[in-house]
Order: structure tokens, then sequence, then C-alpha cells
């Protein structure tokens, strides 16, 4: 089959392009290794829910229209809300269709699947950021009686055997895993690395609402001093609850889970963590308050302290003293929650790093005709959000489309 344009994924990255296409005319496929929003309803924990609002679930030509805007749309939720968007738009989806390999061609790109290869002039890789977990080398040091599984595996208390659970990481979802373990009567550990702490709510709004209204979520790739490090930051210690709670560190200690350092290592039966634990809390705290004092100053900027409550900064964070080295045989679970990697089908060397990243500028990737979307800080802060790929979409849709103008002129 020939077209010009290939979209791979048909999640919120991969439809939103879908529909820019469709705007201007331009034939394509979205090609699928399930159905729509495929990771939403077989890749997320049972009781998951969006971390941003549900107002902010906004794409090209499509947003949430229900009478919850201050709620959190859960994964089954989601999954609805991206399936009515491509009905929207009779976005061109071949579901059932995995991409083996996307091999460069005089004039595009021969991507290889197993219902048969297409030929285009452009492709578009939009199967996000989430593709597979990433576990640290120290996890083949663990003895076989313990059980380990990635927070892809993880569905819900009831799956773990009896024993405590060690949780790998207190990002967005090491915490609120370990929130659900505790709640559910586990005896819980979590090694906290770097992290960033927010609160849940601030002077009555969601943290969200402030963020997207003092301009952070549209700060732009090229406007950040290091945007490698700005690309690597962890997830936001978040949770989306009908209460709005916060749950960070202190919620958790508060709670029952022990808190410690790192995971560094493995030796004589005992697990062994950093000691750094104490700077990276007050690093976190640092950073919390940076950027309510930012807020703050943009609510006495423009006049409308009567509209919103009073400063209501959280506590600092207070951890026990956390021990280095726990005894191995207190766990029977660890539940790696340590990140993810992009996932792709076979592409061509030399658009990967050194360390294995896709080389791009802003999404154009460093193949003639080849685009990547959906990773964090992409093109915006926002970038990995549903609200954040339709801005990307737009930007390399525009990109896509010159260039396949400049080709048919040629």
């Amino acid at each position: 089959m020939e077209i010009p344009v290939v979209i791979i994924g048909a999640g919120q990255a991969g439809l939103a392009m879908s529909r820019c296409l469709t705007d201007r005319s331009v034939e394509h496929v979205v090609l699928e290794r399930g159905t729509v929003a495929h990771a939403w309803r077989t890749e997320r924990w049972d009781s998951l829910r969006l971390l941003t609002p549900n107002w902010m679930s906004r794409l090209p030509g499509h947003r949430y229209d229900g009478d919850d805007p201050d709620g959190y749309m859960s994964a089954a939720e989601t999954a609805g809300f991206l399936e009515s968007y491509g009905r929207s738009f009779a976005a061109p989806v071949r579901a059932h269709t995995t991409v083996t390999a996307v091999l460069p061609t005089p004039d595009g790109s021969l991507v290889e699947t197993d219902q048969g290869p297409w030929r285009c002039r452009s492709v578009v890789l939009a199967t996000g950021a989430a593709g597979a977990p990433h576990v640290p080398a120290v996890s083949a040091a663990l003895p076989a009686a313990i059980r380990q599984i990635t927070t892809l595996e993880y569905r819900n208390p009831d799956q773990l055997g009896a024993g405590g659970v060690l949780v790998v990481g207190a990002s967005a979802s090491g915490v609120q895993i370990a929130d659900e373990l505790r709640r559910a009567g586990r005896a819980v550990t979590i090694a906290a690395g770097e992290h960033i702490r927010l609160p849940r709510t601030y002077r009555g709004r969601d943290i969200h609402w402030w963020m997207d209204a003092i301009g952070q979520l549209d700060e732009r790739y090229d406007q950040v001093d290091d945007l490698s490090r700005a690309r690597r930051l962890p997830s936001l210690q978040l949770v989306g609850t009908i209460e709005r709670r916060t749950l960070d560190l202190n919620a958790l200690a508060a709670a029952g889970v022990q808190v410690t350092g790192r995971l560094v290592g493995v030796s004589r039966g005992r697990a062994q963590f950093s000691g750094s634990l104490a700077n990276l809390v007050a690093s976190a705290d640092l950073k919390l308050h940076r950027l309510l004092d930012r807020i703050d100053e943009h609510v006495a900027a423009y006049g409308f302290k009567e509209e919103v409550g009073a400063p209501d900064r959280p506590e600092p964070t207070r951890i026990a003293p956390a021990p280095t080295e726990i005894e191995l045989s207190r766990f029977s679970t660890v539940v790696w929650a340590t990140g993810y990697r992009p996932r792709y089908p076979r592409l061509d060397a030399s658009v990967f790093d050194r360390r294995g990243r896709i080389r791009h500028d802003g999404g154009v990737v460093e193949a003639p005709g080849m685009y990547v979307l959906g990773l964090p800080f992409l093109r915006r802060r926002k970038s990995s959000f549903i609200d954040g790929v339709g801005p990307d979409a737009h930007d390399l849709c525009a990109h896509l489309v010159r260039r396949l103008s400049r080709r048919q002129a040629a």
C-alpha cells in the first residue's frame, strides 16, 4: 500500500495528528497494535485516574463536555473519551496492526507490519513515552523468592501475595501505588529518589489551573536552559481523587508508609538505600515554594486576590531518619515504579543517540520525513499531557505539510 503519511499509534497523540491531517485534507492511515486507546485499556492499574482535571482534556476539535469538569477521568473513561474523539472525525485507524520496522527509502519510508507493508512520504511515531518500563540493573540481584512487577503489570492490592511490599520510585505512579497498598493494610516501604512535590490544590484552585494560568505549561522547548534535563524530570507527585487530596511523602509517612532513600544495591540479604534522602526532600520543597511564589506574584500582579483563597502553603516535608539497609526478608514483592522508556518499532540506528534516545528537534526527527509526538517536553512543558499533544500536533502537521508540498512541487 502507498499513502502520503503513516501514523503509528492510536492514542491521544496519534489521533491528534490524524485530526490535524484530516483538517488539511492530507491522506493518511493510523496503524494501531490493538484498538484505539489500547494502552489506557490494558496497561493501567484499576484505580488509576488522570493527574489533570477533566477540563484539561482538550484535543484538536474536541474537548471534555461532561458534568464533572473538575474531576479526574479514570483510565476506562479516558479510553472512552479517545474513542469518541476518533469517531468524531472518522479517524482512519487500522486496528490490530503491529508495526515491526520503519525503513528509509529514497522517497520516504517503508513501514513493515504483520498485515503487510506501507510506503509513505512521511511517518509519525506516536507510540508515547510509556512504552516499556525501565527496571534498574539492581533487580537482577534480588532473590527469586521476591516477586517483581512493574507499574504496567500492577492492577490492585489483591494481585499481590501476602507480605511486605517495597515500592521503588516516588513519582506519580510510585506514590499512588504505595498509598493504595497501605490503605489495603499492607506493610509498605517506598524508596524515593528525585521527585517533584506539589499540592493538589493551592488557594482554592487545582495546581494545574495555576500552572496553566501562569503560562508554565506552555513554556516552549527552545526557551529553557537545560532541555535535556527538563525532558528527564520525574512525573509530579499527584493523585486524582474526589476529595482532591494531596499525596506526597508527608501523607505517605503519616499513613504508615516507611520512606527510604533511593535503592542502590543488594548485599548479604539486605536492600541498601542511599543516604541522600534529606537533600532530595529539601530540593523538592525549595522548588515547590518557588512555584507557589510565582503563583502568588501572578495573583498580586493581576489583582484577583478576592477571587481565590488565601495562601495555604504545605508543611515542610518531615521524614523520620531513613534506614540505609533493610532485611530483604521483610518483602515478598517489589514494585518497580522507576519510569518508562519509549517503545518504537525497528528504526534505522542513525536516528538514535548513544543512550538510545531518538534524536529530534521539537519532534522533527533527524531522518527525512520522520516525526515523533507525545514525548515529555517535546515542544512544550505540557507535551505529554492530553492537553499538550494538540498544540504540538498542529506545529508538526504544518511542518509535515510544507515538506510534502515541497516534494510534490519538486
